[in-house]
């Protein structure tokens, strides 16, 4: 059975994942095919998606307008693996707010049982990068870049899972068939947490 992944490609680093998802893919080995997701009929033909970084609020608008934010909400429901990063991490959560304007209105899917802040580390010129802890995927630091990023203030159901913090703060969780990082594991040369998501999604075919 051949693999076939998705990433969700209305905007934000939608090249960067698929590159990085093709990369993975022939590290674990698998017949692949990444399909860039733009509508709702795509979803039945995929094994997984990624959720890129980018806007939100435009991400969030854009699936809905296209029809294919109910659908997707529906399919993760039903148990697609997901991978939600920076952004990504807002469309997935159940509980959003912003570090300045405070409960947004903005469409999200609110699947996951987390509780996110918007901008947590600041703007565009606050970004940085540090190594941090995962030790789900090895001993070996994972370089972590932080734009814009958000936060997971808390999480709202023992389902969730902590996989990483910087400092107190929590960058990295999942819950069942959902996987949230807060930074960018797209734009490093680090895999792992590709791989990682790519076994869990992808465990009847490898």
């Amino acid at each position: 059975m051949k693999a076939r992944i998705g990433v969700l490609g209305f905007q934000g680093s939608v090249t960067e994942h698929v590159e990085a998802v093709s990369r993975a893919l022939e590290n674990i080995k698998v017949e692949s095919e990444v399909l860039i997701v733009k509508k709702a009929s795509d979803i039945k033909s995929i094994n997984g998606i990624i959720i890129p970084g980018g806007e939100s609020t435009v991400i969030g608008r854009l699936a809905e307008k296209s029809g294919l934010l109910s659908s997707l909400r529906i399919a993760i429901l039903n148990g697609l693996p997901v991978f939600g990063t920076c952004a990504g991490v807002v469309m997935l959560a159940r509980e959003v707010h912003d570090a300045k304007i405070g409960v947004t209105n903005q469409p999200i899917l609110g699947v996951m049982d987390i509780k996110v802040l918007r901008n947590a580390f600041g703007r565009q010129r606050e970004s940085f990068e540090v190594d941090i802890v995962i030790p789900r995927i090895g001993r070996e630091p994972f370089h972590a870049v932080f734009i814009r990023a958000p936060v997971i203030e808390a999480v709202l159901s023992s389902d969730v899972e902590v996989l990483a913090k910087l400092e107190d703060k929590i960058v990295l969780a999942q819950q069942n068939n959902m996987l949230a990082s807060v930074f960018h594991p797209e734009l490093t040369s680090d895999l792992r947490l590709h791989e990682y998501f790519l076994k869990k999604a992808l465990s009847r075919i490898i």
